[in-house]
């Protein structure tokens, strides 16, 4: 059964079985999410977000219009997304970037993750880091600018 905070202000009808949505925060009506997630407190999810199955979301972070979240995702808390290369008051983008977070991968706290980038499967981010380019896929990166750290061969760091 999905459960939703009578706190939170949520919009969508796309929200899957099993999903807990925490108080305090925002999904538009157009946001898709998958079953069994956790979107933790003061989470905000714009219009057009697909997120899939199992993603946990911590506190603090917005999920802005072109996020594309595959299932078993982890999103630490205050991780910060952008969809906007050349961010300008009152200047509003017609396309927003899209950004692709791929199935299994962890984004560790207060990481940024500019728009237009894919982070590939089962990568890690490191907490703190700054994510400018393509992360490939089984591989840990930290830092600012991110940079790669190690491969993750099964599930283990080598």
């Amino acid at each position: 059964m999905t459960k939703i905070h009578p706190l939170s202000d949520v919009h969508s009808s796309s929200i899957g079985e099993g999903t807990y949505v925490w108080q305090f925060s925002i999904i538009l009506k157009e946001a898709v999410i998958g079953a069994n997630c956790n979107i933790n407190c003061h989470v905000f999810i714009e219009n057009d977000v697909i997120i899939g199955d199992n993603v946990t979301v911590k506190a603090g972070v917005q999920i802005w219009d072109g996020l594309r979240i595959e299932d078993n995702v982890f999103i630490g808390p205050n991780v910060t997304f952008t969809n906007d290369a050349f961010p300008r008051s009152k200047q509003y983008q017609e396309n927003v970037l899209q950004t692709f977070i791929r199935k299994g991968a962890s984004i560790g706290a207060n990481s940024t993750i500019l728009g237009g980038i894919t982070i590939g499967e089962n990568a890690l981010i490191g907490a703190g880091s700054v994510v400018t380019k393509d992360v490939p896929a089984n591989e840990l990166w930290v830092g600012n600018p991110a940079r790669k750290v190690k491969n993750i061969n099964d599930d283990k760091i080598s």
